[in-house]
Formats: structure tokens, sequence, C-alpha cells
């Protein structure tokens, strides 16, 4: 049969993720908070289905993952390609020490959720599957904290966590579950990285490509988490 993906989060990282599984003959479900984000995907790829809604929304989650089975006749693989970045203030939420109380929350609000409704939501429906590839993409932060950058380290590795925990749950039920670390900027329509060499900035289609090698992997040898790093970007291990 052919195979299904959901993808949540459909804007940049997650057309890519569409676009790269439709031309390897897949079919997709693909969720989004504006008309015009699925407008755009509908445009260049007529046959997705699309879902309105907030990823973070447990009803959302669960229609998407049924039209999944009922309307295309499979789930394959999941991936959480949203993000939730504040713009009232700098970029990671800034220093801890002295910022406002309500600072951690404005970070973790809007990611965590999403990545929680998700992974719970894709881990039953794919554990009564008893397979499958769940994938979680997050940022270098995921792996470490850095100054001026605590709030949204915090959301980061608590996706990880979750990732993680998942993971070892449902080995036993023959379902991948990855984290996919995107260590770096993504060039997108909101960090175009004009006049900046391309060794500075990951594409959508590199993480697309990362996604295609985890889905593709044997119970023989799953990777769990995977890192991917522009060759220009300051690299921390």
């Amino acid at each position: 049969m052919t195979p299904v993906l959901v993808v949540f989060g459909a804007r940049n990282v997650g057309r890519a993720v569409v676009a790269d599984r439709l031309a390897a003959g897949w079919r997709a479900v693909a969720v989004a908070r504006t008309d015009a984000t699925l407008d755009a995907l509908a445009e260049a790829h007529p046959g997705v289905v699309a879902v309105r809604g907030d990823a973070g929304d447990h009803d959302v989650v669960a229609e998407a993952l049924a039209r999944a089975e009922t309307d295309l006749g499979g789930l394959d693989l999941v991936v959480n390609a949203t993000t939730s970045v504040p713009r009232d203030h700098s970029f990671g939420g800034g220093p801890v020490a002295g910022a406002p109380p309500d600072r951690l929350a404005s970070w973790t609000g809007g990611f965590l959720p999403a990545a929680w409704a998700i992974l719970r939501g894709a881990g039953a429906a794919m554990e009564r599957r008893g397979a499958g590839t769940i994938i979680q993409v997050a940022g270098g932060s995921a792996r470490r904290a850095m100054p001026g950058r605590g709030p949204w380290a915090a959301a980061q590795s608590g996706a990880r966590a979750l990732t993680h925990a998942l993971a070892q749950e449902l080995r036993p039920a023959g379902v991948h579950v990855a984290l996919l670390v995107a260590d770096g900027i993504i060039q997108t329509d909101r960090a175009p990285m004009e006049g900046r060499p391309p060794e500075e900035s990951l594409a959508p289609e590199d993480v697309a490509r990362a996604v295609a090698y985890l889905a593709a992997q044997s119970p023989r040898g799953w990777t769990h988490e995977l890192v991917i790093t522009p060759a220009g970007d300051s690299w921390v291990p």
C-alpha cells in the first residue's frame, strides 16, 4: 500500500517534508493554523488532505491522524515541524536573571503543548498499528542551553525528554520515535539569510532529507536522535 505521512506545521519545513514524500510516491495529510499556508500547499500539491487548526489542540491532532487512516488508508510517518516563537522580545527569551515572570510561559506555551499533543496522539495511534515512525523536529537548544536563550531551551529540551520517553515506550511495539535536531538557522521566509553564504544555514529540504533517512531505517538500526548542522555555523558538540 502507498505509505501515508501526517505533518504538523506545513509552512516551511513541513511543506518541504510533504513535497519530498510526495515525490517518493507517498500521500499526505498536512496541518496548519492558517488558510494562507494550506492554500499555498494545496496549490503546489493538490492531492494533500488539509486540516486547519492548532497542533496543540488534542482534537485537531486526533482529526488529522484519523483522516490519514480513513481518507488515505494508512499512517506510516508523523512529523512535528511546528514552531512557536514570540516576536515581542529577543530570540530565545533573553537572560534568565531579571526576566519578567511570564517569560518562560511565553516560550513554552506554544511549542511544548503541541509536542505533547502530537507525541501523545501519534504514539497511541501507531502503537495500535504496531508500526510506523514519529519524528519530532527541534532546534539546537534541545541539546544545550545558550546565554539569552534559557526559556527557549526549556521548551526544546522538554520536547526532547518527551521524545526520548516515547521512543523507549514504543520500541517493543515496533514503532520508531526519533528527535531530529536542526542545529542552526533554517532559511525560510522568516529568516531569508539574504547576502549570507548558503553554508551558514540549513534549507528546509535538508531537514526533509533527514526525515526521509529516519523513516527508511530498519528496526535493526534505528536512530533515536539525529543532529544536522550547516558547515558554516558555530557548532558546539
